[in-house]
């Protein structure tokens, strides 16, 4: 599965982009994140407030409890503003 990292969550965990393998226990977006947050210190700073972060699958907006079955991308973001 290709993950994607945008604004300060790129420059936190160091990557724009990687390809993993999704654990068996890692079933939604949500364990996702906190899979990820789990690996190193980087990667805890980026998603410290999951709340606050965007997700996309498959470049559609989903919430943290989307089941990642069949998915290929999931994309994390910050909260944008309009102007």
């Amino acid at each position: 599965m290709k993950i994607r990292y945008f604004a300060w969550l790129r420059e936190r965990t160091g990557t724009s982009e990687e390809t993993i393998a999704l654990p068996e226990t890692v079933k939604t977006t949500g364990e996702l994140m906190s899979w990820l947050a789990a690996r190193d210190e980087g990667y805890a700073f980026a998603f410290e407030q999951p709340d606050t972060i965007r997700i996309a699958v498959d470049q559609e907006h989903v919430e943290a409890d989307y089941v990642l079955s069949g998915t290929e991308e999931v994309a994390f973001f910050p909260p944008m503003t309009g102007g």
